[in-house]
């Protein structure tokens, strides 16, 4: 069986301190950012998938050893891997398995190790949001109303699940929710599954949804809503706003 130590080697064979400092400045990790404080050695997220897919036996005690160190590209690995195991859960219909993975997920979001916006866009709709889709979905809502940002990011990314399957119903519930989050993470994240809804869903829905709540939204949210419209159906829906 792999091992956590043998991951953390297989990336740092590969790091650049040159992609480091790139890396730092992409995340924004000076102070005061979002992403403060976060440590990057400097590994490229496709060069982390590729050896992270080496290692999808690494036990829950080697993930959370991932998780819980300071490298960023580390907790990334470790989130690709559950994704991997996650998927194969549900090809092989073992349903204790992807609850038990989803427990993990949800444990590793409250202690804070899911915290920059590619950790959760890389897993929360792969994980969460699969498991999430023929079950009652509440706890997204509850995300949503979070004080910290990266679980709100959760709840409205999960979501792209159910919008990939046709239903977008809790997409613009949490949507509704989030409209006037003062994050432009938040913000770029809501615009973005409401223009994946009119693409995969229903355009109509979605011009609903902009004319009931076009005051309320940021022109963040309502630009990247609106992204593949005609450029006077932009101009219009921004008068609105």
């Amino acid at each position: 069986m792999s091992s956590a130590r043998e991951l953390e080697d297989a990336l740092a064979a590969v790091a650049s301190p040159d992609q480091a400092r790139e890396l730092r400045r992409f995340f924004k990790t000076g102070k005061g950012q979002y992403g403060a404080g976060d440590v990057f050695i400097g590994v490229r997220v496709p060069e982390v998938r590729q050896i992270a897919k080496r290692f999808d036996d690494l036990s829950p005690a080697d993930l959370n050893e991932l998780l819980d160190s300071a490298v960023h590209e580390h907790r990334f690995a470790a989130l690709a891997v559950m994704v991997a195991q996650f998927r194969a859960a549900s090809k092989a219909g073992d349903e204790g398995e992807r609850e038990r993975l989803v427990e993990f997920y949800l444990s590793a979001m409250r202690r804070g190790r899911i915290n920059n916006w590619d950790l959760v866009d890389s897993s929360a709709e792969y994980i969460l949001g699969e498991y999430l889709f023929d079950r009652p979905r509440d706890q997204l809502a509850r995300l949503a109303k979070s004080g910290i940002v990266w679980q709100r990011r959760i709840a409205m990314l999960s979501t792209f699940a159910f919008i990939r399957r046709g239903d977008a119903s809790t997409t613009l519930e949490v949507a509704e929710v989030l409209l006037e989050d003062p994050h432009d993470l938040i913000q770029k994240a809501v615009g973005w599954m409401l223009r994946e809804v009119g693409k995969k869903v229903d355009r109509d829905l979605l011009v609903g949804f902009i004319e009931t709540n076009a005051k309320r939204m940021s022109r963040v949210t309502l630009s990247y809503a609106t992204e593949h419209f005609e450029h006077s159906e932009r101009v219009y829906y921004r008068s609105l706003n």
